[in-house]
């Protein structure tokens, strides 16, 4: 079970999706960034945020500088990314897991 599980969690996904799984991640006083830019608004659940006193930004993606900044922190960090890519007919199951 991985919920509370993270401290900070940057959003990278630019669709609409449920933030209530997410938030259900982060461990008490957790934050959540979003940098990619849904074309709607997202439902925002406030009691998770209450409860957790959790946080939720936003940034927009810095330039080339930046970009390289994070990318060398990551690396002396050993901070990876997990990838999976599904097909769309199993996004339902996906969402599951996800949860």
């Amino acid at each position: 079970n991985q919920k509370k599980s993270l401290n900070y969690i940057i959003n990278t996904v630019s669709a609409v999706h449920p933030i209530d799984p997410l938030l259900n991640l982060l461990k008490i006083n957790g934050k959540m960034v979003f940098v990619g830019a849904p074309d709607k608004p997202l439902q925002l659940p406030v009691m998770p945020l209450l409860q957790g006193r959790k946080m939720i930004g936003g940034s927009l993606i810095g330039g080339l500088k930046e970009t390289q900044e994070m990318l060398d922190f990551c690396g002396e960090h050993n901070i990876t990314c997990e990838i999976e890519k599904i097909p769309i007919d199993y996004i339902n199951t996906a969402m599951k897991r996800l949860l």
